[in-house]
């Protein structure tokens, strides 16, 4: 029934402003906002032609897991260059991180991935498959 639908995935942030400056300025990612006064939201094109939509609200509660997921090819460059950016990785306790911030998974899932959040808590990650 739904198989040919352009689905789409949204998530709430606390203030549009910075969610505009963080997906556009720091992650690079082409954002426009849209709608007026209550209605506004940002559309977020990703690479791979996908959007999402970002809308504020009030009670925003942060998303306490991966929301969006960024495959690269070398994860210790995407890591470095988030660093340069001022984005400050995540380390889990459950997870045994290297010292940039770098899990080490294998077992059929990705070769790697690390986590950070946007300023409204949200969390993301970046990972490099096997």
């Amino acid at each position: 029934m739904f198989g040919q639908s352009q689905a789409f995935s949204g998530f709430s942030v606390d203030d549009l402003g910075k969610a505009r400056q963080f997906y556009g300025e720091t992650l690079g990612l082409e954002v426009a906002e849209e709608g007026q006064g209550d209605m506004r939201m940002l559309t977020i094109k990703l690479g791979s032609g996908a959007k999402v939509f970002v809308y504020p609200k009030e009670t925003h509660t942060p998303a306490s897991f991966t929301i969006l997921n960024f495959p690269v090819d070398d994860i210790e460059t995407a890591v470095g260059d988030l660093e340069r950016r001022g984005v400050t990785l995540e380390r889990y306790s459950e997870f045994d991180h290297d010292a940039k911030g770098i899990v080490r998974v294998g077992n059929g899932g990705p070769a790697a991935i690390a986590w950070f959040t946007d300023p409204a808590g949200n969390v993301l990650s970046v990972l490099q498959e096997n």
